[in-house]
């Protein structure tokens, strides 16, 4: 396995724990690093819709955690070799949800990373409230930080963001047409279900790569699950290094990637699915 940043093919997908890889990369080697963590959601029963059908929650032991100490351990292990790893004028995406995010920015924040923005999407179909006491949860929150605060030459395609959002200032509420990662996107298994849990959609990790890299730039992902980042950086002529412990989702991402052909996205000048105004209506069911 190379890990010089010169000799990393266009995208490659790595079996194996992050924190243990990412020892062995050179420091200061990527541009942006996307990172979508195990979002240790403290689940204590199953949950049901209102027809009593089983909900398929996120329950898989990758998302199972001792203690929050623990989770904030393993937090700030695998950010302290993510920032080791990015070039100091490079940026750090993590998205999460009301469960994780605010200790993965305290982790951050405390490592010496710089955030420039939250940025918060909106899902246009969000799973309801089942037992309505509580407000339905329909978005989450990626944070976008610099690895060093006192670099401004960090990379931001403002002039492209404006295209997504009726050639207006980008804002940091992105509302994606597209319904949650349903539909042909969703990777499924040999017998009809969904192959990953929190598989997120291309349309969200196009506005990330496209908003701060340029053809040719080194992306990491540390947990690349069934391979959406690797995916639509060959879509947009960016490399790509993925890390995923799950062999079974290695599988599916190489497969994935193999389909794909490289810069397809290049010319594509309608970017259907993007944008940062609300649609006319939402669905409320």
């Amino acid at each position: 396995m190379a890990t010089r940043e010169g000799k990393w093919p266009e995208q490659e997908i790595i079996a194996g724990d992050c924190v243990e890889l990412l020892a062995g990369f050179d420091a200061e080697s990527f541009d942006v690093c996307f990172a979508d963590p195990p979002y240790n959601l403290q689940l204590e029963n199953d949950l049901y819709r209102p027809n009593r059908t089983k909900v398929d929650a996120v329950d898989e032991d990758w998302d199972q955690f001792e203690s929050m100490a623990a989770y904030d351990r393993f937090t700030a292990a695998w950010m302290t070799e993510v920032r080791r790893v990015l070039k100091p004028n490079g940026t750090l995406w993590v998205i999460g949800t009301y469960h994780n995010i605010y200790r993965v920015g305290t982790v951050l924040m405390d490592l010496g990373f710089w955030i420039l923005n939250d940025v918060i999407w909106v899902k246009s179909n969000p799973m309801p409230n089942f037992r309505g006491v509580r407000f339905t949860n329909a978005t989450e929150t990626l944070i976008w930080a610099v690895r060093d605060r006192e670099r401004k030459d960090y990379t931001f395609n403002y002039e492209q963001m404006k295209r997504y959002n009726d050639d207006k200032q980008m804002r940091s509420d992105w509302y994606v047409r597209e319904p949650v990662c349903a539909g042909g996107e969703r990777i499924r298994d040999e017998n009809g279900q969904k192959a990953h849990s929190t598989q997120k959609p291309e349309a969200i990790l196009r506005m990330v790569v496209e908003a701060s890299t340029d053809p040719g730039d080194l992306v990491l992902d540390p947990f690349v699950g069934v391979g959406t980042t690797a995916a639509v950086c060959r879509k947009l002529g960016r490399r790509c290094v993925g890390i995923e412990l799950d062999e079974g989702y290695v599988a599916i991402a190489r497969e994935r990637l193999a389909g794909i052909e490289p810069g397809c996205w290049l010319d594509d000048e309608t970017a259907a699915g993007l944008g940062a105004r609300r649609p006319d209506r939402l669905p409320l069911d």
